[in-house]
């Protein structure tokens, strides 16, 4: 099982590291390894310490 550790961003916020191999899975990386365009990710609690991560289509920024 692989681990990610939660990063501190700012006061309010935290972040995780996604793994790269995961996102070229997806088709969100171009051929060098940088983030391709903009994508929106639904983040939603679950259950104590259990989250789920969506890929959301369709909107326009």
């Amino acid at each position: 099982m692989a681990l990610n550790k939660l990063r501190q961003l700012d006061r309010d916020s935290v972040g995780i590291t996604l793994p790269k191999d995961d996102m070229r899975v997806e088709g969100l990386l171009d051929e060098d390894g940088r983030l391709e365009g903009d994508h929106h990710v639904h983040i939603r609690h679950v259950d104590d310490g259990e989250w789920s991560l969506e890929l959301v289509e369709g909107i326009d920024t």
